[in-house]
């Protein structure tokens, strides 16, 4: 290098105090450069190919291409937004209205929504109407988050838990390999009243866990609640080889009513912090924290300061904390903490025994993932509950795995409820495609991936198959016949997802219903009639 700069020689510098600013800078360092390059062109015919020197150049060439070249490859970024809630509802039924809650009116949207409840109302006659259908609180966030284009990809229910995942519908087609679980805590692990029910998927490649427990009560079980959080962490698996484990999960989310307390402390002293808004200084008593300084697993969670007042316990309808005989002490037993996995070793014994850590690690240089928290708060305004809900608003900045859908599809031609009609798709990268795979015909808004019109089985209805362009025929009976706008989606089997949306079209309104009046309030109206005339 000595060498080549001799042989170039020294280049005037602009002085950095007449420039005026940024942009000048710029503009004469790329002058600079170019006289360099000029420089060196000349220099290059005048070199001797034989000679130590020409070789010393083509190095120094190629070392610089390759960094301008992996400069201009480089992914971009993306930012997330996850709005995250936690709220012990106390066997209550759901408020008329949770705006406040999902924070609708602010003016940054989330692009995820997770919701994680604990002690939903799970008597008998409630809970088997709830296998059935959507329990009351699943059907409050369902009713108020799709019309604002929201989609729920998963839930699950254990008794009283309930973990609800909700997306923007632009990104469902990028949220793959989703699949849930549940673990028993309450009664030496048969009773479903205490443990964790977990969410896990893929989010743009990138796999994510969320966590949703409730732990053992009461002041004096802070290590039990440990033991049931480990034993959850031990026992969950999932079907995925990538992330086996939560453990795995290159981000995990672990929230609920984690039922850990403030000790030692007494009442008057935690009362007159909460008044004068002092939290700071009840943390070093708060157990998750005094733990966390000794169990290691609680360690590589993060969490944000507490700078909210303790979400239990009040008396109902009220923002008074307990005030019956047991005046239990405030705490934050509700909490969200996340877990971003830990850098993989990167030693050369470890990289020849170990293909999987040697695979992560590329895998997180190559697609980066940080995560930011912008709010960790509760929400006083709601009192149906002796737990006040606590919100968390993250940040996720990644790369981009995926860039585009695994399926493409559109629909061909008109379509009404007086013809079969075709669904062209396309598969745009290989996937794991199933006997049992389908498409769905949704309307604009729908709410969830079983919030179909009509399906059509991808194998069965095929029908031809044309340059990689497959078309299946949906059959008229099912198309509805009043039309309006809808969208296509293909659901993969395999991997538990919708893979592919169509940009939406118009289904016309039956002529031939219209001509007959079969509109299904028509002949409601016409059995009335028979009826009264009867």
């Amino acid at each position: 290098m000595d060498e080549i700069s001799c042989l170039l020689g020294t280049m005037g510098r602009v002085r950095s105090d007449t420039l005026s600013s940024d942009a000048t800078q710029s503009t004469a360092s790329k002058l600079a450069l170019r006289h360099r390059l000029n420089q060196l062109m000349t220099c290059v015919d005048d070199l001797d190919p034989k000679t130590e020197l020409h070789q010393k150049m083509i190095q120094t060439l190629d070392s610089a291409f390759r960094s301008c070249a992996k400069r201009a490859n480089k992914p971009k970024k993306d930012n997330f937004r996850l709005h995250m809630v936690t709220w012990n509802v106390a066997t209550a039924d759901p408020p008329d209205d949770v705006a406040s809650l999902l924070h609708l009116n602010s003016p940054k949207t989330p692009d995820l929504y997770v919701i994680g409840l604990q002690e939903v109302y799970s008597g008998p006659a409630r809970f088997v109407s709830d296998m059935i259908f959507d329990d009351p609180w699943s059907q409050l966030f369902i009713s108020t988050l799709a019309p604002l284009n929201y989609v729920k990809l998963s839930s699950i229910r254990m008794q009283g838990l309930l973990l609800l995942f909700f997306s923007k519908l632009e990104h469902v087609p990028f949220i793959r390999d989703i699949q849930a679980t549940y673990t028993r805590t309450g009664i030496f692990g048969y009773w479903g009243n205490k443990g964790g029910v977990s969410v896990r998927l893929s989010f743009y490649g990138h796999m994510l866990c969320f966590l949703n427990c409730h732990l053992a009560a009461h002041m004096n079980y802070a290590n039990e609640r440990v033991d049931e959080f480990e034993h959850i962490m031990d026992t969950q698996t999932f079907d995925c080889k990538k992330a086996p484990r939560i453990i795995d999960h290159r981000l995990v989310f672990w929230f609920g009513d984690l039922n850990f307390r403030i000790q030692d402390h007494g009442m008057h002293f935690v009362r007159s912090c909460i008044n004068n808004q002092t939290y700071n200084l009840l943390w070093s008593h708060d157990q998750l924290l005094m733990l966390k300084k000794k169990e290691q697993l609680l360690q590589e969670f993060e969490e944000g300061p507490l700078d909210f007042q303790p979400t239990f316990k009040f008396d109902l309808n009220s923002d008074t904390y307990d005030s019956s005989g047991k005046k239990r002490k405030p705490a934050w037993t509700d909490r969200i903490l996340w877990r971003v996995r830990p850098k993989s070793q990167s030693n050369d014994e470890q990289d020849e025994n170990d293909v999987k850590e040697r695979n992560q690690l590329k895998e997180e240089e190559e697609y980066p993932l940080k995560v930011q928290q912008d709010l960790y708060t509760s929400n006083m305004e709601y009192s149906i509950s002796d737990h006040k809900p606590v919100i968390g608003i993250f940040t996720l900045e990644l790369t981009k795995m995926h860039q585009t859908p695994l399926v493409s599809l559109h629909a061909e031609g008109d379509w009404s409820a007086d013809i079969d009609s075709i669904v062209l798709y396309n598969p745009l990268q290989p996937f794991p495609s199933s006997t049992w795979d389908w498409i769905g015909l949704y309307k604009v808004g729908f709410s969830s991936v079983s919030d179909y019109v009509t399906y059509t089985w991808v194998k069965d209805d095929e029908v031809a198959f044309n340059d990689e362009v497959m078309q299946v025929f949906m059959g008229k009976e099912e198309i509805p016949v009043r039309g309006g706008e809808c969208v296509l989606c293909y659901y993969s089997s395999n991997l538990r997802c919708i893979i592919g949306i169509s940009e939406p079209f118009k289904v016309q309104e039956s002529k031939v219903a219209v001509a007959e009046g079969l509109f299904p309030e028509r002949i409601n109206g016409l059995d009335r009639i028979a009826r009264n005339e009867d």
